[in-house]
């Protein structure tokens, strides 16, 4: 692995900080109890690191998200980690009939709220829903969405949830409905052993700056591979794919796939 690519992570990670350091330290002046508080200092600081690397990132990927939820998602769709809520300007307004994104981040739902609006989702006609609990508390979506979903996205999000296996498990057989469709972008372990190696070293720092985020998960494996109670796929049909962009660069440690399962 040349050392090109592990400056660049190591220089993303200072970009990153560099964003979220301001605001941090005025929330800090404003309350000096959040000195002890690593998690809400994480929030405050992601919510600003989003909004250009959110924006950097959706321009990246844009071809790739319209083939993958503008031509796939329906009916009521759950977008995993919404973020600043890009993905909803993607949803095709004709077979999307409800947007529910899932945000544990609230500072981040402000923009949600004007970018869902911008597409045609409101709360006032009910197209809209935003919801602040995690993705692993599938009890808490339920009830509030008061049936399963039809399309579940996941955009550079399985990357942080807790217990990861177990809450792709629980969304994917409790949540997601019978003929429903997966729609993932993600970030994932890499099939080359020696970038493989250096996500797993840059990942206890990288965490800390992006709320969370693990560089090495292998998530793709983890949904491609996951079963029912009888040990049979969940999984009618899948595709998974290397995203356009990191064809070019197979030593990159931000290694993304896109899949589209559709569940039996």
């Amino acid at each position: 692995m040349k050392f090109r690519a592990i400056f660049e992570t190591a220089d993303t990670m200072r970009v990153a900080l560099t964003i979220g350091a301001p605001t941090v330290l005025r929330a800090i002046m404003a309350s000096p109890s959040l000195l002890f508080n690593s998690a809400v200092l994480s929030r405050i600081s992601m919510a600003n690191i989003w909004i250009p690397f959110g924006a950097g990132s959706d321009e990246d990927t844009r071809a790739d998200k319209t083939e993958l939820i503008t031509s796939h998602a329906r009916g009521v769709v759950l977008d995993l980690g919404a973020g600043h809520g890009h993905t909803v300007n993607y949803l095709n307004r004709a077979t999307v009939t409800k947007y529910v994104a899932l945000e544990p981040n609230v500072l981040m739902h402000p923009r949600i709220r004007e970018m869902a609006a911008a597409a045609g989702y409101t709360e006032a006609d009910g197209t809209l829903l935003v919801l602040s609990c995690g993705a692993e508390d599938a009890a808490s979506i339920l009830s509030s969405v008061h049936t399963p979903v039809d399309t579940i996205v996941s955009v550079l999000t399985l990357c942080t949830v807790p217990a990861p296996q177990l809450t792709i498990r629980t969304l994917l057989l409790d949540v997601l409905a019978p003929g429903g469709s997966l729609l993932f972008l993600e970030h994932v372990r890499s099939h080359r052993a020696d970038v493989a190696w250096w996500q797993k070293v840059f990942t206890p720092m990288w965490k800390r700056v992006f709320d969370g985020c693990c560089l090495d998960r292998p998530t793709d494996i983890w949904a491609e591979e996951l079963v029912d109670e009888s040990g049979a796929s969940v999984w009618k049909e899948w595709k998974i794919w290397d995203l356009a962009a990191d064809d070019k660069d197979e030593e990159t440690t931000f290694w993304r796939r896109l899949g589209r399962f559709v569940k039996k």
